[in-house]
């Protein structure tokens, strides 16, 4: 005869593990619910394109102006993921330049309003050299790797990475705009890895961050060695920070910035010319050495229009300190070329000094455009450049009028190495100034064409990786903003003229001695990068040769 109690607690000891096993049941059906649409949508060529545009432009997030620079240690995991599970090499290599694509677009869509669809047409021929990246990561990551291959793929990934930026940061491709490590340019640690092995290394070291943090997720059995790697990879930024060499202060120079705002309408070179007049007249009295007037601020020759000059020599005496104005215009150099320069020219209380720098790294399209038989077809569709700049033969520092209290080693006057617009974002440029003695490292910049956007931010805070790595600081002076200084370490000095200010600032620059790792060492991480994809090439060459020889037997 049965026990109705006992039947009772049977029940309900059942219902109570039902209860406890329901919420379980439920999150596994979910699970596999999940798992089931990622299946599918990874099996839809369409949903998987999607997803490697949208993996790709994601990194583009951690640049001015959204500035999420923490996402950069995290923002190519979806990416590498989406690549790992791609199964053959052909859509590993579609992956990769769908994302490449998304990543162009998304670095550059500023340009939309010049290039208009040519810009899609560019993106998707520069996303083409993330190809053979993804080939990469599918051969160290995808399927069931070994542990000895997981570990490799933290050294050939970031490698496939840097080749990346390194072709694409030749001039005519686009020059470096957009590097990974650029995103970087607010946070300290970062800055002192750039002085060591400049933006190249910051971008090295944020891929093998993300490698390391893909790996964790897909492979338990490599997690032992890639926490370790990640471990001396923290112990080694530690050092740097630690050990590498700092810049050592030497003195102030007093620099003001000349920022004449958004000027439009008929007569607006005119007007903006004075604007910079009148805002230069409000200098007189604070003891500046040197004033900076933004690119593009002159439109004339003023070797042969004596007017302009006469005008610009008037304020350099009544403020005391020579003007570094910014000259776009017809002009003759010194080995007798005439067409369009653009230029950066010091005028003193006498009128121009005879310093001159004439731009050598031309925007595309917008300075000049490439194989222009071919693609001339551009001007008609955007604001591409309707005659070629012509580009300069080489980098000049200049030295201004010897002035006392700038500090030791500054009494014959203090060295400036001028950079125009583009330049800025080139690494070897200021490299190379500093090299050649430069104290300071000024900046012309209009960008008055992309106000609203991202550009203005982005340019400005290139300014910041440039200090860094050549340990000098870095003046940015623009037509229209952001103009802003940078001390040698990479520091913002003082407050921005931002993108709705007219008016002039004068900044309490620190200058500094001695000489930076990346100055000393330059492009190392590339040539490293580059030893470790020579070394893989190797050791595919000889397995495939080992495979051959017992077939041949």
């Amino acid at each position: 005869m049965r026990n109705p109690v006992g039947g009772q607690d049977q029940r309900a000891r059942r219902e109570r593990r039902v209860r406890r096993t329901r919420p379980a049941r439920q999150a596994e059906g979910r699970r596999v619910r999940w798992d089931d649409a990622v299946a599918r949508a990874a099996a839809s060529p369409w949903w998987r394109g999607a997803a490697a545009l949208a993996a790709g432009a994601l990194p583009t997030l951690a640049f001015p102006a959204p500035s999420l620079w923490w996402l950069a240690y995290v923002a190519l995991v979806p990416w590498l993921l989406l690549i790992r599970t791609a199964g053959t090499g052909r859509r590993a290599a579609l992956d990769g330049w769908l994302g490449g694509t998304g990543f162009m677009l998304a670095a550059h869509h500023w340009l939309l309003p010049s290039l208009h669809v040519f810009l899609v047409v560019l993106a998707a021929l520069l996303g083409l050299l993330w190809g053979p990246w993804g080939l990469l990561v599918l051969r160290m990551l995808g399927g069931s790797p070994s542990v000895a291959r997981t570990v490799a793929g933290l050294f050939v990934i970031p490698s496939g990475w840097l080749m990346i930026e390194l072709i694409r940061s030749w001039e005519g491709l686009g020059g470096p705009w957009g590097l990974l490590g650029a995103g970087q340019w607010q946070v300290a640690p970062a800055l002192r890895v750039a002085s060591v092995g400049g933006v190249w290394l910051v971008s090295l070291l944020l891929v093998a961050v993300n490698t390391a943090i893909a790996v964790l997720l897909v492979d338990s059995a490599a997690r032992t060695a890639v926490l370790a790697g990640v471990a001396l990879g923290a112990l080694a930024v530690g050092a740097v920070w630690a050990w590498a060499p700092r810049p050592e202060p030497a003195g102030m120079a007093r620099i003001a910035v000349v920022q004449p705002g958004v000027v439009e309408g008929a007569g607006s070179i005119g007007r903006r010319f004075e604007r910079g007049e009148e805002l230069t007249r409000t200098l007189v009295g604070q003891d500046v050495d040197l004033v900076v007037w933004g690119e593009s601020s002159v439109s004339v020759d003023l070797s042969r229009r004596a007017g302009p000059a006469a005008r610009i020599a008037a304020l350099a005496r009544r403020v005391g300190a020579d003007v570094l104005v910014g000259v776009d215009a017809r002009q003759t150099d010194g080995s007798g070329r005439t067409g369009i320069f653009k230029s950066a020219v010091l005028v003193g209380p006498d009128g121009p000094t005879g310093d001159r720098y004439d731009k050598m790294r031309l925007v595309p399209f917008g300075e000049y455009v490439p194989a222009r038989s071919a693609l001339g077809w551009a001007t008609s569709v955007g604001r591409a450049a309707g005659e070629d700049r012509l580009r300069g033969t080489r980098q000049v520092v200049m030295t201004l009028p010897g002035r006392s209290g700038l500090g030791e080693g500054t009494a014959r006057g203090l060295r400036i190495g001028p950079l125009i617009c583009f330049e800025t974002a080139f690494p070897d440029m200021s490299r190379q100034l500093a090299g050649d003695g430069a104290q300071v490292l000024v900046a012309q910049s209009s960008t008055s064409s992309f106000q609203g956007g991202w550009a203005p931010a982005q340019h400005a805070s290139l300014g910041a990786l440039r200090a860094a790595e050549s340990g000098r600081p870095v003046v940015h002076a623009t037509l229209t903003g952001t103009s802003t200084v940078y001390g040698p370490g990479g520091g913002r000095v003082g407050s921005p003229l931002d993108t709705d200010t007219s008016g002039a600032a004068v900044f309490d620059v620190p200058l500094s001695t001695g000489t930076t790792l990346y100055v000393r060492f330059g492009d190392w991480p590339v040539r490293g990068a580059a030893a470790v994809l020579l070394v893989l090439g190797a050791a595919e060459g000889l397995r495939s040769v080992r495979r051959r020889v017992p077939a041949l037997r």
